[in-house]
């Protein structure tokens, strides 16, 4: 039984589309996996992710709220949307601009805990910026006010 070079042309194709349809598949699974999806502390607390999951938290740094630890490293913090606020660990030097009241957003994931371990912090450049997540999320809260000073 030989094949006409049609059908072989056919059965090549199709096994091409079966191919490149499992490694699309494969490659948006990883993609998924591996990407830091960004969360208020709001939306943090009413859906807490899984702990393997890695998530991008932003807001602003509470005011009072940052501790130094002896060893000079370990930072505690707690970021806020104004209306909801996480307790965040990180083990690092933090960047020049950060400071109580001034927006951030940490990568990292959620422990058990309930307490957010930042594995990177990254803090807005001037007092008129503020990364679009923090200030979406700010006004989803209705806690937005833009050009005063935001605190609690």
């Amino acid at each position: 039984m030989s094949l006409t070079r049609k059908r072989r042309r056919l059965y090549i194709v199709l096994a091409a589309l079966l191919v490149f349809g499992g490694a699309t598949a494969l490659v948006l699974t990883a993609l998924d996996e591996n990407l830091d999806h960004f969360r208020s502390p709001k939306d943090l607390i009413a859906e807490p992710p899984a702990p393997e999951r890695g998530i991008r938290l932003g807001g602003l740094v509470e005011e009072g709220s940052v501790e130094r630890s002896a060893d000079g490293l370990t930072v505690n913090f707690r970021v806020t949307d104004l209306t909801e606020s996480v307790s965040v660990t990180y083990v690092g030097i933090l960047p020049d601009l950060f400071r109580e009241g001034q927006g951030v957003i940490t990568l990292g994931n959620m422990r058990a805990d309930g307490t957010f371990a930042a594995r990177e912090v990254l803090a807005k450049h001037d007092e008129n910026y503020m990364p679009r997540e923090v200030v979406d999320a700010l006004k989803a809260s209705g806690n937005w006010r833009h050009g005063e000073e935001l605190s609690q």
